[in-house]
C-alpha cells in the first residue's frame, strides 16, 4: 500500500518554530485527519507536503522516495493534490473551465481534459454547475468545485484544507459522504484538515492532533475522544470546564 508522509518535519520563520519534528502518514484508500487549535501549524504542514513550503528540517516521502525540493506544480504531477481554505477558483471562468485548465496543466489534451472534467462533475453530483461562472457560486458549491478540480488527473493523495468551513450540518454530512467515496471508489489517500472536530471524529480512520507546532496526540477517533491532552488544547483542563468529554469534543 502506498503512502505519503512527513518525517520529522520542522519549519522555522525568523527563528520561531511553526512546526517541531512533526511526523504524519497518509495511506492510500484511507482517510486521515489533522486537527488542532488556531495557529497549531496545520496549514504549514499541508504547505510542506505539497511543495509550497520548504521544511527547515525533515523530509517528505512519497511511496518510499524523498520528494526533495520539488515545486508545487511538480508535486501535483507526482499525484499529490490539495484544496485551499479560500477555494482559489478562477472566478471569471465557468466551472467546467476551472477543471479543464487543471487537466491541460497536467498534460492532457483539451479534448481529454474536457471529457474528464465533465465526468468528474457528474461523479461529484454537480453537473448542473458546469456553465456557471465560478465567482457567482455560493460558498459551499465553491468547495465542491475545488475538490473536483483537485481530483483531475486522479491524484493518489488529496489534502483538503478546511473543506467544511461555513457549511451547515446537512452540507457537512454531504461532504463527509463525498470524502468517503473519494477514498473508497478512487482509492485516494485523503488528509482532511478541519476545525469541525465532530466531522473529523466521525469520518477519519486515523487522526493527528497538532498544538503549537508539535504533535500532542494521534490515534483512532476513540483515542482522540478520550484524550486529556486534546481536551486541554481546545478547552482547557478538565478541572477548568464542567463539560463532559463528549460535549467538549463535539
Amino acid at each position: 500500500m502506498g503512502h505519503l508522509s512527513a518525517e520529522y518535519v520542522s519549519v522555522a520563520f525568523a527563528g520561531l518554530k511553526a512546526l517541531s519534528s512533526v511526523t504524519l502518514r497518509i495511506q492510500s484508500g484511507h482517510i486521515s485527519g489533522l486537527i488542532g487549535p488556531n495557529g497549531a501549524g496545520k496549514t504549514t504542514l499541508v504547505n510542506v507536503l505539497t511543495g509550497f513550503q520548504i521544511p527547515t528540517e525533515g523530509t517528505v516521502i512519497l511511496n518510499g522516495q524523498p520528494l526533495g525540493r520539488l515545486k508545487p506544480h511538480e508535486v501535483r504531477r507526482r499525484g499529490i493534490a490539495r484544496t485551499f481554505q479560500s477555494g482559489r477558483l478562477f472566478r471569471d471562468l465557468p466551472v467546467i473551465d476551472n477543471l479543464e485548465v487543471t487537466g491541460v496543466g497536467l498534460g492532457m489534451s483539451r479534448r481529454t481534459a474536457v471529457a474528464e472534467a465533465e465526468a468528474m462533475l457528474d461523479w461529484i453530483g454537480i453537473s448542473a454547475l458546469s456553465s456557471r461562472i465560478a465567482g457567482t457560486l455560493p460558498y459551499t458549491d465553491e468547495r465542491r468545485v475545488a475538490i473536483g478540480r483537485a481530483l483531475m488527473g486522479r491524484p493518489a493523495y488529496i489534502l483538503l484544507d478546511e473543506p467544511a468551513a461555513g457549511m451547515s450540518a446537512a452540507e457537512a454530512t454531504e461532504l463527509s459522504n463525498l470524502v468517503r467515496r473519494i477514498a473508497r471508489d478512487l482509492g485516494c489517500g485523503v488528509l482532511i484538515i478541519e476545525h469541525n472536530v465532530g466531522l473529523v471524529l466521525g469520518l477519519c480512520d486515523h487522526i493527528v492532533v497538532l498544538d503549537s507546532g508539535a504533535v500532542i496526540e494521534e490515534g483512532v477517533p476513540a483515542d482522540i475522544r478520550k484524550s486529556e491532552k486534546v481536551r486541554h488544547a481546545y478547552m482547557g483542563t478538565a478541572a477548568e470546564t464542567s463539560l463532559p468529554a463528549e460535549e467538549v469534543m463535539l
